[in-house]
């Protein structure tokens, strides 16, 4: 599937050239920052590349490599951990065939893990695409991956 070009001048001008929500919006629209849009942003703005790649190094919430289309983040705080958050990794883990920290090669899920959510009372917590579940289990967390791919099933479905 080829990505859509973003348009990055509407970008540029959304956001009064302010680079931290560029970059978000340029997250947001491939799942990382492409090198080449890196470059194309630093010369728009008028900045060193360097300083564009500082930005974008500094914040982990953004990332240079391509992330899966559906995110899944488990929390393995203390609180999390002592609820079973390593048994839920383990489990997604399994399900995805990826190991935490990584992407599937067809770019559809991403693992990772947090050491805290600030969600504490209600842990073990796993956020799926911005969305938080709270007291999880694995099997819920199973029941969710397979409720997205049945979304992206029905999805290409339509568009046949």
């Amino acid at each position: 599937m080829a990505e859509i070009p973003m348009n990055l001048e509407k970008c540029i001008r959304r956001h009064d050239g302010f680079l931290v929500p560029i970059l978000q919006d340029i997250q947001q629209h491939y799942h990382y920052l492409p090198e080449e849009t890196l470059k194309e942003v630093a010369d728009k703005l008028k900045l060193p590349l360097r300083d564009v790649y500082g930005v974008a190094t500094f914040y982990r919430s953004f990332s240079l490599i391509p992330k899966g289309k559906h995110l899944i983040t488990v929390c393995l705080g203390t609180a999390c951990h002592v609820r079973g958050g390593a048994r839920i990794v383990s489990a997604v883990s399994r399900e995805l065939g990826i190991e935490a920290g990584e992407t599937q090669k067809d770019l559809k899920f991403t693992l990772e893990t947090v050491n805290c959510l600030g969600c504490c009372a209600i842990g073990p917590i796993v956020v799926v695409d911005d969305e938080y579940y709270g007291q999880m289990r694995p099997q819920k967390a199973i029941a969710i991956i397979k409720s997205l791919e049945a979304e992206e099933q029905n999805a290409q479905i339509e568009l046949v």
